[in-house]
């Protein structure tokens, strides 16, 4: 790659390295200079700039993070598209990751352009939460040594995996002494049926027996023999020692103890055994609080299908002191996870009047429901919608209601009904957003008449949506020109709700240019939308 100070004359199709002011506009870092732009430097008296030049064997940064990024994601692990050189890895559901921290460390040593920063191997994860993100540092990686972190990351199963939390019928044991209180029984069931909970899992039996290595051997038999699995047990008093009575009553109902005892501290006193093939666990007494600790490091793994072995629990130690931790909001307590993947939903506007289109056909009433390949125009649109990232989607209905439903038969479509449509669109945008879920961080604004977006195009504008980096407004552009649909931040719909007649939102992005990203599309990307009859027979002799 040649990076350095160039003419103007000298940096048609280099890469702009740092933003720069021209009159009004700002081309931003990483732009792509065009012929165009090339003129607006010229004429804004500007004599060089320091840019970026690609050669022959390097590879863009975003062609690379993608291609990086989806080599590394395994089993319900999604990688997001890339943009500014960074691909993310997040989590389609709760469960445990699984990482192979040595062909990470090997990736991360080919060179400085390449980078993968994870979280920790066997973490506790919460749905659409980020697990790793691949960052190329320059505008470029060497072929050479891309290929070799694809051959590092294929080289085996997926280096960043899944495994998800699947629903377990679990049985507990609960001893008593005879100044045991009801009320420590009850409190301590609570807690953990909120752990197994946020795990899919749940109690399926629980017996009290007395504090006796008889009262334990007898209880764990009954829920073995009832199947269930794990078996979980909480001592009346703390267990000491791998011959106190909780152990003991363990092997005297034939099970085993694989190990007493852990390095994470709240948690050192928990017991690992086994009666055949089920898991038996004997719980220390911080499990009776919420706050995390050992055994939900252990209890995780069980959720998610995991063997856990003495080994596993030695090597427990590193990042095991959880004491001085600053309380954290862990899944149970219903917080979003750290790094969560935004919650973007789809709305797609579909009430119109088609004014401006008749058809010839005077038994289709709206131009939506038009042919184009094979489909009404409106599928396009909505199949574009559910093929990507977003969720939910949401088709904002209005004239021709009933005929526009029928045309999309999707399951996982909302549709909302829009009575005022005649009073233009913006009635349909505060329709739509008012239906939205409330905890969607963003919401694609798709027009039902562009049948060429495709499921790449909304996942680039996802992928380049970022609040905390004042990314909330995004714009996708092809050559350097606007067009549709635009993803917009939360923040914004108070603003959008205020919006009236039938121009949308679109001053909202003029006025507020510091919240604006604009992401580049594919060349041969459509972001016009359809009309005329005219432009409708053009799109079809293309599709033909």
């Amino acid at each position: 790659m040649i990076f350095g100070d160039m003419a103007p004359d000298e940096a048609e199709g280099a890469i702009l390295a740092h933003s720069q002011k021209i009159g009004s506009e700002t081309f931003k870092k990483g732009r792509v200079l065009s012929r165009a732009d090339i003129a607006a430097l010229k004429d804004a008296g500007i004599g060089h700039i320091v840019a970026a030049r690609l050669e022959e064997n390097d590879v863009p940064e975003d062609e690379a993070a993608g291609a990086l990024a989806a080599a590394l994601a395994g089993f319900s692990v999604r990688a997001s598209a890339p943009f500014t050189g960074r691909a993310n890895l997040h989590a389609e559901a709760a469960g445990v990751i699984g990482i192979d921290p040595a062909r990470i460390d090997a990736i991360n040593r080919i060179g400085e352009a390449i980078t993968v920063a994870t979280i920790a191997p066997h973490e506790t994860v919460a749905e659409r939460q980020m697990l790793a993100t691949v960052k190329v540092i320059p505008f470029a990686v060497p072929r050479a040594d891309l290929d070799k972190a694809l051959a590092i990351a294929r080289d085996g199963p997926a280096p960043v995996t899944l495994h998800r939390f699947e629903p377990r019928r679990v049985g507990l044991v609960a001893t008593q002494l005879p100044n045991t209180k009801e009320s420590v029984l009850e409190k301590s069931r609570t807690i953990l049926d909120a752990r197994l909970a946020a795990m899919g899992s749940s109690i399926a039996r629980e017996i009290r027996a007395p504090h006796t290595a008889r009262g334990v051997a007898g209880a764990v038999q009954a829920l073995a023999k009832e199947g269930l699995s794990p078996i979980l047990v909480f001592g009346a008093s703390a267990t000491v020692d791998r011959r106190d009575v909780v152990p003991a009553g363990i092997v005297l109902a034939g099970g085993d103890v694989l190990h007493f005892g852990m390095p994470v501290d709240p948690g050192n006193l928990l017991l690992l055994a086994r009666h055949g093939e089920t898991p038996v666990i004997g719980l220390p007494g911080c499990a009776r609080s919420p706050k995390l600790n050992g055994f939900d490091w252990v209890l995780a793994r069980l959720a998610a299908g995991l063997e856990v072995t003495p080994q596993d629990i030695m090597g427990m130690g590193l990042g095991g002191l959880l004491k001085e931790i600053p309380t954290r909001p862990q899944p149970r307590e219903g917080a979003a996870a750290p790094g969560a993947r935004a919650r973007i939903a789809t709305l797609v506007l579909a009430a119109g009047r088609s004014t401006r289109m008749k058809s010839a056909d005077a038994a289709i009433p709206s131009k939506l429901l038009m042919p184009l390949s094979g489909k009404p125009m409106i599928a396009h649109v909505v199949e574009a919608a559910l093929e990507s990232s977003a969720e939910p989607v949401l088709v904002v209905t209005g004239n021709a209601q009933e005929e526009v439903r029928a045309a999309l038969s999707e399951p996982e479509i909302t549709f909302v009904h829009n009575p005022d449509y005649a009073d233009g669109l913006s009635t349909s945008l505060r329709t739509g957003l008012t239906a939205l879920p409330d905890d969607i961080d963003g919401v694609l604004v798709c027009l039902g008449d562009m049948p060429d977006i495709r499921a790449s195009h909304l996942d680039k504008l996802i992928a380049a949506f970022d609040p905390e980096e004042g990314r909330t407004i995004c714009v996708p552009t092809v050559a350097g020109k606007r067009g549709n649909p635009v993803l917009w931040g939360r923040d914004w719909f108070d603003a959008m709700m205020e919006v009236r007649g039938d121009t949308g939102a679109r001053h909202l992005i003029g006025e507020n240019g510091d919240a604006v990203c604009e992401v580049p599309m594919p060349d041969d990307a459509t972001l016009t939308d359809i009309d005329t009859q005219a432009e409708l027979e053009a799109r079809k002799l293309i599709s033909e």
